[in-house]
């Protein structure tokens, strides 16, 4: 089963397009254990979702055995759902293969976020891996993004927008994605107008503050479909007490709900 299939089946089943970002701070978990934390986080949560995304800095600045603490983390992950490996992984191909390698092969996630900036040759080790999904960075949702991501073109287009036209030529194997930022809307329908059927990944919600109608409005494909929206701290932190996971869940709920309203809304007004 391919990234893209088991993505919609994990959608169908769950009737969400919601993600939950693990990003465990510890300084915020009260001394629990990261993956004691995380452990009844997904247990709790596991029909709400389509995806999980673990952030990889968060475990490899717990040292060297932090990626071991992540994969205790997933252990309770159901198979049927993917994980979206976030570590926008970027550098020339010779060191992305090695990258690459390691995501897919030896930590075996279903997709993972990647850094464009070196071109197609250097994204290419990663686009190899036709079962799994790579999503492209290309509009983040931090306010800083446009001092490059907003430079303009010599032929007028914008530098997200010419990331976005890549990203089409290098989905040959129907495997790509794209990294959009929900804090920016208008950005989003001009990459949507671009880029009609690739998955988009949309951080923002929640802690960012991004306008979730907007962002679906802008993002939703013609079907009404292809977007991940992902939500890490107002799930993860819900609650600083020892319902900590019961809280993850009710905000989970309310979250996927949301997103399944504002999408019924959207899809009954065109």
């Amino acid at each position: 089963m391919t990234f893209r299939e088991k993505l919609a089946e994990a959608s169908r089943r769950n009737q969400s397009l919601l993600c939950i970002g693990l990003d465990p701070d510890p300084s915020k978990l009260g001394g629990t254990p990261v993956a004691a934390f995380l452990q009844p986080i997904i247990e709790a949560t596991q029909d709400l979702v389509c995806a999980y995304k673990p952030n990889l800095a968060f475990f490899e600045a717990l040292g060297i055995g932090g990626m071991q603490t992540l994969l205790e983390a997933l252990r309770g992950v159901p198979s049927h759902i993917p994980i979206i490996a976030d570590a926008k992984r970027g550098d020339i191909a010779s060191t992305n293969r090695f990258y690459a390698q390691a995501l897919f092969e030896v930590y075996d996630f279903d997709a993972a976020t990647v850094n464009p900036y070196g071109g197609g040759d250097a994204v290419e080790p990663f686009l190899e891996y036709a079962d799994r999904g790579v999503f492209v960075w290309c509009r983040s949702s931090n306010p800083g993004a446009a001092e490059l991501q907003g430079l303009r073109l010599e032929d007028g287009r914008l530098l997200f927008e010419a990331v976005a036209e890549l990203a089409n030529v290098w989905n040959t194997a129907g495997n790509v994605g794209l990294v959009m930022g929900a804090t920016w809307p208008e950005e989003l329908e001009r990459v949507r107008a671009i880029c009609p059927d690739l998955p988009m990944l949309l951080p923002g919600v929640g802690s960012q503050g991004a306008d979730l109608g907007r962002a679906l409005r802008a993002a939703l494909d013609a079907e009404g479909g292809g977007v991940i929206v992902s939500a890490s701290r107002q799930i993860l932190y819900a609650s600083p007490a020892d319902d900590f996971a019961e809280a993850a869940r009710r905000a989970a709920l309310g979250l996927r709900d949301e997103i399944n309203r504002e999408r019924d809304a959207l899809l009954a007004r065109r």
